[in-house]
C-alpha cells in the first residue's frame, strides 16, 4: 500500500509505532521497522543524550530500514537538553522525528537542518494547523480514545479526522483506537494516509515490557480506562487499577483544589514499576480504549501482516461489494490465538 506517509518515511505499510515511556527501546522499534511500519525509539526514555545515543546504535544492529525517535516536551521547570538529544538523533542518522507535548517550534530550525522529517502529535484541528504552519512535515491526529494524553477537547476520531481532513494540507495519520484492518481502513477513509498505533503495540512479543503488562492488556476491556488529571488540564487516560482508584478518590475530595503535589505518588516514576518490574497496582500508566481490540499477543510482523491482508480483504472485496452488489452481511472474522 502506498500513501504520502510511506512515501515520506520511506516504507511499506502506512503504519507508525507511536513513542512509549518504558516500551519504545530498540527492540520494538527494530522489529515495527523490519515489519515494514516506522518504529520509534522514545528518546527520553534514555535519561542522557549519550544513552540515547547508544540506543540508536543498538536499533541499527537490528534493522537497516527506517525508524524514529520521539521527543516530548515537557512543561517543566528543568527542562530535559533537548540541543543535545537532537544532536544524538542527528549524529546517529536518524531522519524521522515524532515530537509531542508542547509544540516543537523552537526546536524545527535544527531539526530541519538535519534532514529530518516531522510528525508532531496533536490532540486538535487547531493544534494540527499550528504545527503545519512551523513546517512538520505531517501530524498524528489524536482522537479522545487514545492511551496517554487526550487533550481537553473530548473529540473522537470519527469527527476529529474528518476535521482535520478539510483543514490540513500537510499528510496525518490517525492515532487513539487503532488496532487492526478495520481501523486502518476507517482511518484512510477519513482523509488520514495511515495509523499510529500505540497500545497495540505493547501486546506484541518483541515489546520490552513485563508479561504482566500484556497480560492486562488481553483481559482489559474497552471500559477499563480511566481519565485523570482533568483538574489539572493535563488529562491522561490510563489503565484502571488499585493506585488509579485511589488516585481519583483524591480528586473528588479535592475537586478543583486539586495540585500535582496531591497525586505525586500515584502518577511519578511509575513507568520503570509497571512496565520492568510488572507491578499492575503501582499507579497510572497510559493505555488506550483500543485495549478492548487486544486479544491476542503475536510478533509485530504478524501484527502487521494481518492488518494489511485484513485491510486489502475489506477494501477489495467487502466495500467494493456494496458498489457491485455482492457484499456479505458481515466482515471477514479472523481467528486470534
Amino acid at each position: 500500500m502506498k500513501t504520502a506517509i510511506t512515501d515520506l518515511f520511506g516504507i511499506q505499510h502506512p503504519i507508525i509505532q507511536g513513542g512509549m515511556h518504558f516500551v519504545g527501546f530498540a527492540e520494538l522499534a527494530a522489529a515495527v521497522s523490519n515489519a515494514g511500519g516506522l518504529g520509534i525509539i522514545t528518546g527520553l526514555t534514555q535519561k542522557t543524550p549519550e544513552l540515547l545515543a547508544k540506543e540508536i546504535a543498538r536499533c541499527k544492529d537490528m534493522t537497516d530500514k527506517p525508524f524514529g525517535v520521539n521527543l516530548t516536551f515537557l512543561p517543566t521547570f528543568a527542562a530535559p537538553p533537548y540541543p543535545e538529544y537532537i544532536a544524538a538523533i542527528r549524529e546517529g542518522g536518524v531522519k524521522a522525528v515524532e515530537t509531542a507535548g508542547r509544540s516543537p517550534e523552537q526546536y524545527m530550525p535544527a531539526l530541519k537542518a538535519a534532514g529530518i522529517k516531522v510528525i508532531h502529535k496533536c490532540t486538535s484541528v487547531r493544534h494540527s494547523l499550528k504545527a503545519e504552519s512551523i513546517g512538520c512535515d505531517a501530524v498524528s491526529v489524536d482522537g479522545f480514545e487514545c492511551g496517554g494524553h487526550p487533550g481537553e477537547d473530548d473529540v473522537p476520531n470519527m469527527i476529529l479526522l474528518p476535521r482535520a481532513e478539510e483543514e490540513l494540507r500537510i499528510p496525518f495519520v490517525a492515532s487513539g483506537g487503532m488496532a487492526d484492518g478495520r481501523s486502518l481502513v476507517a482511518a484512510l477513509a477519513m482523509g488520514a494516509q495511515g495509523m499510529n498505533m500505540g497500545t497495540r503495540f505493547i501486546a506484541t512479543r518483541e515489546a520490552p515490557v513485563h508479561d504482566n503488562v500484556k497480560q492486562a492488556l488481553l483481559k482489559a476491556t474497552e471500559l477499563d480506562t480511566r481519565l485523570i488529571m482533568r483538574a489539572l488540564r493535563n488529562t491522561e487516560r490510563v489503565l484502571n487499577n488499585r493506585n488509579v482508584e485511589k488516585l481519583i478518590a483524591i480528586e473528588q475530595e479535592k475537586g478543583k483544589s486539586l495540585k500535582i503535589d496531591d497525586i505525586i505518588e500515584e502518577v511519578a516514576g511509575i513507568y520503570p514499576k509497571v512496565m520492568i518490574d510488572g507491578d499492575m497496582d503501582a499507579g497510572a500508566w497510559s493505555c488506550g480504549m483500543v485495549a478492548g481490540l487486544i486479544h491476542d499477543i503475536p510478533t509485530c510482523k504478524e501484527l502487521i501482516d494481518r492488518i494489511m491482508a485484513d485491510a486489502e480483504v475489506i477494501i477489495r472485496k467487502r466495500l467494493v461489494g456494496f458498489l457491485d452488489g455482492t457484499f456479505t452481511a458481515t466482515a471477514p472474522r479472523r481467528k486470534v490465538a
